[in-house]
């Protein structure tokens, strides 16, 4: 592989092939992990005190600080379930990164915390009912393709008991069209979460308008093998009345926005709101 060859590789297309970067992968997922845990960062998870603040917000003004069973879709290495069990709410995470939920598990077990912990694709795995509260927070819907997007809303709204809530937390349009129209970089490094060996990556993205998808593009080359890798990343956006649209018809019905898990405290990072939809 040359550089000519690499900088001439055709653009991805939409949700086509390898539209999401591996997190299930067993290597990969543990990478992750190391991300998830980081406190430098809020790039996987974020750092402890943010969480504690959103967790704070949702016991006393979402959930009134009443005992809930509560369900977090993608819930990582789960520090919001762990964190609301100690609140006294009896939690369920589903999460496909294996060294996520070994994580989440270990760490359950040692604090005894009433948390059932399960490895599957939250599309695809059957999620329970009767909860009061569906956790499916930081841009995670994003992630998905519209169709799919839907039918996790469906799955989420069949998941709640009556007069439970959903919280969403999604990336605005203009914030997705920013990464899209991002110029390309490129860092060098002895470990990232995309390789444990001495490496290169060069990132570019590309933004389809009509379609409003955008797409990173990362390409990985090991110092050990001069092998390149593409790792791709999709994010699909909406606008605003459509994330209303979509509650509604799935039969939602009152829907409340806030600037962020911290209620109408907005955090440091952008491009991100919640909806409580009832």
């Amino acid at each position: 592989m040359t550089l000519a060859e690499l900088v001439s590789s055709d653009p991805p297309i939409p949700w086509k092939g390898d539209s999401k970067i591996p997190w299930h992968e067993p290597e990969f997922s543990a990478r992750m992990l190391r991300e998830h845990l980081s406190q430098v960062h809020d790039r996987a998870s974020r750092r402890f005190e943010v969480i504690d603040r959103h967790v704070a917000w949702l016991h006393e003004s979402v959930l009134e600080g009443s005992s809930s069973r509560i369900l977090d879709l993608g819930c990582g290495p789960g520090l919001y379930c762990a964190r609301l069990a100690e609140l006294g709410h009896a939690c369920t995470g589903i999460d496909f990164s294996p060294a996520s939920i070994e994580y989440a598990q270990a760490e359950a077990g040692r604090r005894a915390h009433d948390i059932d912990y399960r490895l599957g694709d939250i599309r695809e795995v059957d999620i329970g009912t009767d909860y009061r509260v569906v956790l499916l927070t930081y841009g995670e819907f994003n992630t998905f393709q519209p169709e799919q997007a839907r039918k996790l809303l469906e799955k989420a709204r069949a998941a709640l008991a009556p007069n439970g809530v959903l919280v969403l937390e999604v990336h605005n349009r203009s914030f997705i069209e920013e990464i899209g129209k991002a110029i390309p970089t490129w860092f060098s490094a002895e470990r990232s979460l995309f390789s444990d060996q001495p490496h290169i990556c060069l990132k570019d993205a590309f933004w389809y308008a009509s379609e409003m998808v955008a797409v990173e593009r990362y390409s990985v080359i090991e110092a050990s093998n001069n092998n390149l890798v593409h790792y791709t990343s999709t994010t699909q956006a909406y606008s605003d009345q459509a994330y209303q649209d979509m509650l509604h018809s799935l039969g939602f019905g009152d829907v409340q926005r806030y600037a962020s898990l911290s209620g109408d405290v907005a955090e440091p990072e952008k491009g991100l709101y919640v909806l409580i939809a009832r």
